[in-house]
């Protein structure tokens, strides 16, 4: 049982580690053109892996163009760095799809007229 616990807090603090990276202005700003241009569930998994390109490649050029600081690649060999960008992955997937459920059920043509 204590594995299992283990196991589960781990995952947990995996998704927790995406979802609070996805939950800034960046990644609400992301998540929501990305659901505006989700077609169907079935894009879900294409739209947040660009989604998260689109994230990695903001965090490098944001402080280029904020603050002028050099140009520093992610650190690509890293382990970290792509455990983080999973999570980020996951968190782009789960608010991605809620904002997508939202859009579908909430704001269908002819759902304001009964």
């Amino acid at each position: 049982m204590d594995q299992f616990l283990h196991f589960f807090d781990v995952a947990l603090d995996f998704l927790r580690t995406g979802f609070d990276q996805v939950n800034a202005f960046l990644g609400l700003f992301i998540a929501f053109f990305a659901a505006l241009k989700l077609s169907s569930w079935r894009k879900l998994w294409e739209i947040a892996l660009a989604a998260t390109l689109i994230h990695i490649v903001a965090l490098v050029l944001i402080p280029v163009f904020d603050h002028f600081a050099p140009l520093h690649l992610p650190p690509l060999l890293d382990l970290g760095f792509w455990r983080n960008t999973a999570a980020v992955y996951v968190g782009y997937v789960i608010v991605i799809a809620v904002f997508f459920f939202i859009r579908t059920k909430l704001f269908r043509p002819g759902a304001a007229q009964h």
